[in-house]
C-alpha cells in the first residue's frame, strides 16, 4: 500500500490573549483550501489534531482546550478601509468538526501583529516608531475591529510591562476596540426584554439576560443555579453533570434566541451562544493561589466555552460582559450593582480584567458603540506545518 508524504503548510503559532492559535496567511495555504468547504475542514483539523477520542490532541498542534484548538486565516482586505480580514476557526477536540459562527476576541490581539509581520499592511501606514493601527474586518460576523499595535524600530513590539491575569509572562499591551459589535440594525436582546425567565424542562426555569454584543451570550445568576460564582475550574469541569446541565441550558436558550431551531442543531454549534454565570464582589483566591479583594473588583463572572468552564475569559465574552454591564437591569449590570456605568472590573477563574462599552437607548433600542479592552500577544513559533497530504 502506497503512502502520501507530508506537506508542509507556512504557519505562525501565537498567542493571543489567552488563547492559542495556528495562524496563516491565506495564500499560502493549499489552492482547494483557499476557500470554505471539506478541504479547508479537513486541513485543520488535521493541524490541530482532531478528532481525537483521547481528548489530548497529541498528533497535533492543539492544546486540548477551548483556549488552545483555535485557528486563523488572514488576507488583505477587500473591504474598503480596513486592512486585513480576518477569519477564526475554532476546531472541535473529539469531533470532526470546525465552528466557523463567532469570533475569538483573544486572537484578535494578534490579529494586528500577525498582519503587519506579513505585509498585509500597506508599510506606508506602519511607523518606525510608535502605535500602528490596524483595522481588522472580522469575517465570521462581519464587524470592524482596531488594533492599536506597539511598533519599535520598525518591528512590532511583543515584549513589554503589561500583565494580562491568566497569561503567565508580561508583554507588550495592545488596546483593542470592538466597533458597533451589534449593528443598529439587529436585536441587542434577540427577545426584546433585558431579562427574560428561560425555561429549560427538566432542569427550571431561570432569570436570564440574553445579549449577542461580542458573541452571542447566556448570561445567569449564579445563585439559580446553585453556585457561588467564584467557582475555578476544578468545581466545574469534574462534574459531568453539571456540563450537561449547561449544554441543556445552552440549547434552550439557543432556540430563544433564535440561533437554533431544536435542541439537536446545539450540537453542530459549539462555538455560540455561551453561557455564563454572575454574581456580585466577594473575595476570593485565583487559580494561581492570589487572593484578590470584593473591593478591587465590580462583579465576578464565570463562561464556559466548547462545554467546559474557561480558565479565564474569552475576549468576545468579555465584550458581552462590558456591554451588558453598560445597560440599566441586565443581570449583569444588577450583580455589579446597578446604574449607569461605562467600565467594569469583573473577576474570573485566573484574576481580573477591565472592559469598558458605550452603550445607548435609541428609540427604546439598545446600541452600542464599541466596547475596549487590552490583551497581549507573541509569537511563539513560526515556519511549517506538516500534514499527510491525503488528509484534505
Amino acid at each position: 500500500m502506497a503512502h502520501v508524504p507530508q506537506v508542509k503548510i507556512p504557519a505562525t503559532y501565537i498567542r493571543g490573549g489567552t488563547s492559542k492559535g495556528v495562524f496563516f496567511n491565506l495564500t499560502d495555504l493549499p489552492e482547494r483550501c483557499q476557500v470554505p468547504g471539506e478541504a479547508r475542514d479537513n486541513m485543520l483539523l488535521r493541524v490541530i489534531g482532531s478528532p481525537d477520542p483521547y481528548g489530548k490532541q497529541t498528533d497535533g498542534m492543539g492544546g486540548a482546550t477551548s483556549s488552545t484548538s483555535k485557528t486563523v486565516i488572514l488576507a488583505k482586505s477587500e473591504q474598503a478601509d480596513h486592512d486585513v480580514d480576518y477569519l477564526f476557526g475554532q476546531v472541535a477536540i473529539d469531533k470532526a468538526f470546525v465552528d466557523w459562527s463567532g469570533n475569538c476576541g483573544n486572537l484578535t490581539a494578534a490579529v494586528g501583529s500577525f498582519a503587519i509581520m506579513s505585509g498585509l499592511v500597506d508599510p506606508a501606514r506602519v511607523p518606525e516608531n510608535g502605535v500602528c493601527t490596524v483595522r481588522i474586518w472580522q469575517k465570521n460576523i462581519s464587524k470592524t475591529i482596531i488594533a492599536q499595535v506597539p511598533m519599535t524600530n520598525g518591528e512590532v513590539q511583543e515584549t513589554g510591562s503589561f500583565e494580562l491575569d491568566g497569561v503567565t509572562f508580561p508583554a507588550a499591551e495592545v488596546p483593542v476596540e470592538f466597533i458597533a459589535p451589534v449593528d443598529p440594525s439587529e436585536a441587542m436582546f434577540p427577545t426584546g426584554n433585558v431579562v427574560d425567565e428561560l425555561e429549560v424542562p427538566g432542569i427550571g426555569t431561570f432569570k436570564a439576560s440574553m445579549i449577542t454584543a461580542g458573541i452571542p451570550t447566556i448570561f445567569l445568576n449564579a445563585e439559580d443555579i446553585g453556585y457561588t460564582g467564584t467557582e475555578l475550574q476544578e468545581a466545574i469541569n469534574g462534574d459531568d453533570a453539571a456540563l450537561t446541565r449547561f449544554e441543556t441550558i445552552r440549547a434552550h436558550g439557543a432556540i430563544k434566541m433564535g440561533l437554533i431551531n431544536d435542541v439537536s442543531e446545539a450540537a453542530a454549534r459549539q462555538h455560540t451562544p455561551k453561557v455564563a454565570f454572575v454574581t456580585g464582589a466577594k473575595d476570593y483566591t485565583t487559580s494561581s493561589g492570589k487572593d484578590v479583594a470584593a473591593n478591587d473588583i465590580d462583579l465576578h463572572v464565570r463562561a464556559l466555552s466548547m462545554g467546559k468552564l474557561h480558565h479565564a475569559m474569552m475576549g468576545t465574552a468579555a465584550v458581552a460582559i462590558g456591554t451588558a454591564a453598560a445597560i440599566p437591569g441586565t443581570l449583569v449590570n444588577l450583580a455589579a450593582g446597578g446604574g449607569e456605568r461605562n467600565s467594569v472590573v469583573f473577576g474570573h477563574p485566573s484574576g481580573t480584567l477591565k472592559v469598558g462599552a458605550e452603550a445607548e437607548e435609541v428609540n427604546g433600542n439598545w446600541t452600542v458603540k464599541k466596547a475596549i479592552m487590552s490583551r497581549s500577544a507573541r509569537v511563539l513559533m513560526e515556519g511549517w506545518v506538516r500534514i499527510p497530504g491525503d488528509c484534505f
